[in-house]
């Protein structure tokens, strides 16, 4: 049936062909019948049967090639989302991180401009206060460079006093006037105060005059005092108290210093040097009150 076609198509072609050549149009036979579709009988029995297995396997190693290939690219597409991902949330990450920053850095420009505020109020609020402690004592401080020049002598029994550099030192020996490890006068050790300070009050009326208390360097015992500078400016006080409260120095002269163990006298590596550095100094300054 399919050679009776083939024939039947050859004819046609063969029509075709002259009726071409009676119009003056070639045509060539073998691509007609090839579109018509049929094969040259010779040729189709010139090709082996391998042929086409081998046709077949070349299509399918391609496929097979073209799927691997596939399955690479999808691989890798699929890698490529991970790490966009990851990218993403780093991102984010990044962001809330920068966010936060932002606003703590923020609020610390808040904080210091508070602070800077509180400051600048401080200093406002103290020179006011000395401003109006100037206005209601009435007094005036004036150098007196005559002090270190012309220094008048003084002299207390039990008592160290020495030049240093400009101002006066009269040592007053706390355990003269404390019991160990306290703060409170004792009854007998109030004398050496009186004394000193009369000596004070007769050669220097009109000094400023500066209560100082010192420590050695051994801590103080557990109680009360967490540092030796809590337990010099309590001694130092207590003997600004006295002063003005017997009257023998006037409290617009006296003023308080806490020096704990940061100046002793000597050394304290030994019993009596630790004795000499816990004192308490009434120190004549070369500025006076007029």
């Amino acid at each position: 049936m399919a050679g009776v076609l083939c024939k039947l198509r050859a004819a046609i072609a063969s029509h075709v062909h002259a009726a071409s050549c009676r119009a003056g149009v070639a045509f060539a036979a073998l691509p007609l019948l090839a579109a018509l579709g049929c094969q040259n009988p010779a040729t189709v029995a010139q090709q082996p049967p391998a042929a086409w297995q081998q046709q077949q396997l070349a299509m399918a190693q391609q496929q097979q090639t073209l799927q691997s290939r596939a399955g690479t690219l999808d691989f890798d597409n699929q890698e490529l989302q991970t790490k966009l991902a990851q990218a993403q949330q780093q991102n984010k990450i990044l962001e809330q991180n920068l966010s936060t920053t932002r606003e703590q850095l923020n609020s610390t420009n808040q904080m210091l401009a508070q602070s800077r505020e509180t400051q600048q109020s401080m200093q406002q609020q103290s020179q006011a206060l000395a401003d109006s402690m100037q206005k209601r004592s009435a007094t005036m401080i004036s150098a007196n460079s005559s002090l270190a020049r012309n220094v008048p002598t003084i002299n207390v029994p039990g008592v160290e006093v020495r030049q240093d550099g400009d101002v006066v030192r009269v040592e007053l020996p706390d355990d003269r006037l404390f019991n160990p490890g306290t703060a409170q006068l004792r009854q007998d050790g109030v004398s050496i105060i009186d004394t000193a300070a009369a000596a004070v009050a007769r050669s220097y009326p009109n000094q400023i005059i500066g209560v100082e208390g010192h420590t050695d360097s051994d801590p103080p015992q557990q109680g009360m005092w967490l540092s030796n500078h809590q337990l010099s400016m309590a001694r130092a006080g207590a003997v600004f108290d006295y002063l003005t409260s017997r009257g023998q120095l006037r409290p617009q002269q006296l003023f308080l210093v806490a020096h704990g163990s940061n100046h002793p006298v000597v050394s304290n590596a030994s019993a009596q040097g630790k004795a000499r550095n816990r004192r308490v100094e009434l120190v004549v300054y070369p500025d006076q009150w007029r």
